[in-house]
């Protein structure tokens, strides 16, 4: 929702390269703090900080491109599908996690809950009283591409944890990650400065501070320690909370069934968390 905030004045790779600096200023306080620095050492460190950042830059590119053409609903559903292959990748291709029945149904539940709020129907109620949130086909492809490459990164980042350390990857993949949106930007867009109003720049620092910079931080160092996917199981909440932003700020259609879907979503994530017994 804060990304169509800003996507309502500013160009999409613009937003992503505004996002992604305030996010780098944000990693660079927190190795600091952390006191890991951000000086990168060996041919490996270099290796996974470029690809984790050109893997950000195409990842970010598609979904804000993805958000400008569809609607804050859609994109919260749409943009955490990444669970799927984040699963389907763990279990056939790293082997690390191995689905068993009763993850798989917990993965099912959650994912059925997730789509109750946006692919039921709401009655006879326009799906947006916004004409800026209105959502197509073309921008639903985007998103569903960019989770793709979301999963794909999210592995990637892990792997990369084991020569590198989690705030330092951060940092350079997203610096690496905003030369490529300026170099784009610079070509391809023009940036209005009337189009830094005051609901822009609200949501271009929840997006740099809050999103890409915190969340982005944590997520990393909780893969250090936890498999990808039941970090990303807890991401079939965001549909939820996005949803029940956009509706009361976004004036996006209200959903008869978000109770529902957040009783689904919670029992799916409990079992895919559950310990079975052995």
């Amino acid at each position: 929702m804060a990304v169509s905030f800003s996507l309502d004045s500013l160009p999409p790779i613009a937003v992503s390269g505004l996002r992604f600096g305030l996010a780098t200023l944000f990693m660079l306080a927190w190795c600091y703090f952390e006191g890991c620095g951000i000086r990168l050492r060996g041919r490996a460190q270099w290796n996974c900080s470029l690809i984790c950042g050109i893997l950000l830059f195409v990842q970010i590119a598609l979904f804000t491109i993805g958000v400008q053409l569809s609607n804050s609903s859609h994109t919260t559903l749409l943009i955490n599908t990444y669970v799927l292959w984040v699963v389907a990748f763990e279990h056939f291709v790293t082997h690390v996690h191995r689905l068993s029945g009763q993850k798989i149904l917990g993965l099912l539940i959650a994912i059925v809950g997730a789509s109750l709020v946006t692919l039921l129907p709401m009655g006879s109620a326009p799906e947006t009283t916004n004409p800026a949130d209105q959502a197509t086909l073309t921008g639903d492809l985007f998103l569903l591409a960019s989770a793709l490459v979301l999963a794909v990164k999210i592995l990637y980042v892990q792997a990369s944890l084991k020569v590198i350390e989690p705030g330092k990857l951060i940092f350079w993949h997203d610096l690496i990650a905003v030369v490529l949106f300026l170099l784009v930007s610079l070509s391809f867009e023009e940036v209005d400065p009337a189009g830094f109003t005051m609901p822009a720049i609200l949501g271009l620092l929840y997006q740099g501070i809050l999103v890409a910079g915190f969340c982005f931080a944590v997520q990393a160092q909780l893969l250090k320690k936890h498999v990808a996917s039941q970090i990303s199981i807890f991401s079939f909440t965001t549909p939820l909370f996005g949803l029940t932003a956009a509706m009361l700020i976004r004036t996006d259609a209200y959903s008869p069934w978000l109770l529902a879907s957040a009783g689904f979503v919670a029992i799916g994530i409990w079992l895919v968390q559950r310990r079975e017994s052995r």
